[in-house]
């Protein structure tokens, strides 16, 4: 998937282009800032100010990690005094459902990739290892997790495939609604739709939109 977004990076560079407003990048559980480089270049070549986490390897926890993602978020506002996108791989998702939540007023939108944050949570190839590195169990701070399942009160797109492989695609579908989207990538791997050139076009659709406005993708 990597090197097909390489070939047709000629046209991936067609995509819209930015207006400069922060995107944070949230990579996914057991990953680092290294899996969205790839992403981050691209959305630098349209013209967006991407950040790298900056947290090291997610390790995972939900609950743990949330003040210092809070810190974070709030850093990226002030010193660029825009609201910031966020864009989450996998678990990055979550976190990033999660900090929409805790502070609208600093999100602009959410999009996700391959995340597990609906349904049936547990339907994934990877919670018993998550449970056992994170400290966490995906069955603690119930009100946390509906939360997160449920709409947020600013635009979210949630990107998926159904050959995921490691996450039941039905855990990454949001309730459809005016500002709420699903796109579905055919052929995608979860370990390649960070880098998936068709996934990578979708994000870079969704973060040109004007802020404040939402369409649904075409």
């Amino acid at each position: 998937e990597l090197n097909s977004s390489l070939l047709l990076s000629p046209l991936l560079l067609r995509a819209p282009k930015g207006d400069g407003h922060p995107v944070l990048t949230l990579p996914g559980f057991l990953a680092s800032d290294l899996s969205m480089a790839p992403m981050r270049r691209y959305l630098k070549e349209l013209g967006y100010d991407a950040y790298a986490w900056n947290m090291g390897r997610n390790f995972g926890g939900v609950a743990s990690k949330r003040g210092a993602l809070r810190d974070l978020l709030a850093r990226i506002h002030d010193e660029t005094g825009r609201k910031v996108s966020l864009v989450g791989w996998s678990l990055g998702g979550v976190y990033a459902r999660d900090l929409a939540l805790q502070m609208p007023d600093m999100v602009r939108d959410v999009i996700t990739l391959g995340s597990p944050f609906a349904n049936d949570i547990r339907a994934t190839n990877a919670t018993r290892l998550y449970e056992a590195l994170s400290g966490e169990t995906v069955d603690d701070n119930r009100e946390i997790r509906e939360a997160i399942a449920g709409d947020l009160p600013v635009p979210a797109t949630s990107i998926y495939s159904r050959t995921d492989g490691i996450v039941n695609w039905h855990t990454s579908l949001l309730r459809p609604s005016e500002t709420a989207e699903n796109i579905e990538v055919h052929f995608a791997s979860h370990i390649g739709l960070g880098v998936n050139p068709a996934a990578l076009w979708a994000v870079a659709d969704r973060l040109a939109q004007p802020e404040g406005e939402f369409k649904h993708f075409d």
